[in-house]
């Protein structure tokens, strides 16, 4: 009865995300980012319930990156850092708190046993899937919360860098959307720093106790 019950609130939760995401957009935010920017207090507000708010309604991560970034430019990167990975803990916490070690659960803590859990998180973030998505797998794989806070500031630093750039040039965003942020260079240098971090741990799998 108790995993029943948590497959229905997980269901149940699924789908409040995508009534929120369908209809809600991002869109919504660029659109008022004049008004929000006006007053200081207001936008610093704006901010902390943008990162609340945004797992319920299944918003891309790089968002927050863009308001710090029309709000204050490149200084604010470590507030915009800072608040997705605030943001990124509802999904975690949740995952974590419904994990029965079944075998998406076992095979995540196995990856994590090979990388470690600060370097598992961070290569976890430089790939370029749904923020929440890895938010519930690291949560699965039973990592616990302070690497997977510094792991997602530091993993996510690419994708906050590119968002508070183009926070200067939110007329194109409001036209091309939040793709528009992401450049393939970038995504080749991620992809690029992932392996490169995944190399040790790999030729440690590949020779086994000899390498250690």
């Amino acid at each position: 009865m108790q995993r029943r019950t948590r497959a229905a609130l997980g269901l149940a939760i699924l789908l409040i995300v995508g009534l929120g995401a369908a209809l809600t957009s991002p869109r919504w935010v660029l659109s008022r980012l004049d008004w929000l920017a006006a007053e200081p207090l207001r936008f610093g507000a704006a901010l902390v319930a943008l990162a609340l708010l945004r797992p319920a309604l299944a918003w891309p991560t790089t968002l927050i990156a863009v308001v710090v970034g029309y709000g204050w430019g490149l200084p604010g990167l470590p507030v915009a850092l800072a608040l997705i990975a605030l943001t990124s803990v509802p999904p975690y916490l949740l995952a974590r708190r419904s994990a029965d070690g079944g075998p998406v659960a076992s095979a995540g803590a196995r990856a994590v046993d090979a990388t470690g859990d600060l370097r598992g998180v961070i290569v976890s973030r430089l790939f370029p899937a749904p923020s929440d998505v890895v938010s519930v797998g690291i949560g699965l794989s039973g990592v616990p919360l302070r690497p997977f806070l510094l792991g997602t500031a530091i993993g996510e630093l690419p994708w906050a860098l590119a968002g508070v750039v183009a926070g200067g040039s939110v007329q194109r965003l409001r036209r091309e959307g939040l793709g528009a942020v992401i450049e393939p260079e970038l995504l080749l240098a991620a992809a690029v720093a992932a392996l490169l971090l995944l190399a040790g741990p790999a030729y440690r799998q590949f020779r086994g106790p000899e390498a250690s």
